[in-house]
């Protein structure tokens, strides 16, 4: 990859940033990981204060979270290859803005904090990122499909129970905290149906709904993604395919010999 040219007078910071971001150093690799563990605090700050009752007591914490975030999205556009697209390019963007907003008033747009679970899947499913830990972590690198999906199946509980959460909590007496949203959530996806914690109003049945019509479907898939057998990523010399079983000595697609590496277990 040709490596980007910076012009002006903020060209020595924005290659700094640029090796940060993408760069293949272990500086740069312990930044990117450093900013999913940004990430994971900013949601569990959003999951202790609802579960602590103090959600719009942490002002300052807040304010601080939001300038890093601020700050984060700045410095993604400076080294952007074509600034004046950025926004167009970056869907996240306007997740980041939710984000700063939710932050910096959150007795209006706390409720809604849920959306800062999209930072973290950014970052949890970056190219480079994820090609770094396949050559530095045999762990990942064996266990990368299995990694995804539990992480896309957190997020998708996570993002369901805080739905519940910001529309029940000030109608729903049964529902006080973010554990009670994920309590009634997990009950609700799993079809266990324990009936004491129920959603109340018209808007409660309707999410109700679409939680038991759609949600269902979309937690046995997750769930089962997770559990199904292992892949090994090695791509077919000959055809390309890229997942293969475990035990492979041939491509399942055009039956070419694989050599794939293994313990010897």
């Amino acid at each position: 990859m040709a490596k980007k040219q910076f012009n002006g007078r903020l060209a020595p910071l924005c290659e700094r940033l640029d090796r940060l971001y993408n760069g293949r150093s272990n500086a740069g690799l312990r930044f990117r990981l450093g900013l999913l563990g940004f990430d994971l605090v900013i949601i569990g700050s959003y999951v202790i204060g609802t579960v602590l009752g103090i959600q719009n007591d942490w002002l300052i914490l807040d304010l601080l979270l939001a300038s890093i975030v601020f700050a984060d999205l700045v410095a993604r556009w400076l080294i952007s290859s074509g600034n004046r697209d950025f926004v167009r390019r970056n869907p996240f963007y306007w997740a980041d803005i939710i984000v700063i907003l939710s932050l910096i008033a959150p007795i209006i747009f706390g409720d809604f904090a849920f959306l800062r679970v999209l930072r973290a899947l950014r970052v949890v499913r970056s190219y480079r990122v994820l090609q770094e830990l396949r050559h530095d972590s045999r762990f990942f690198r064996r266990n990368e499909d299995v990694v995804q999906r539990s992480v896309n199946l957190a997020v998708f509980i996570f993002i369901v129970s805080s739905v519940v959460f910001a529309l029940q909590k000030t109608a729903n007496p049964d529902i006080v905290t973010w554990v009670d949203a994920l309590y009634f959530t997990m009950a609700a996806l799993t079809t266990t149906g324990f009936g004491d914690i129920v959603l109340v109003g018209t808007s409660g049945r309707w999410l109700s709904i679409v939680i038991l019509i759609v949600g269902v479907g979309l937690f046995l898939h997750l769930l089962q993604s997770v559990f199904q057998p292992p892949k090994i990523r090695q791509k077919c010399k000959s055809c390309g395919l890229l997942l293969h079983d475990t035990d492979a000595i041939h491509c399942k697609h055009c039956g070419a010999e694989m050599n794939i590496e293994t313990e010897g277990h």
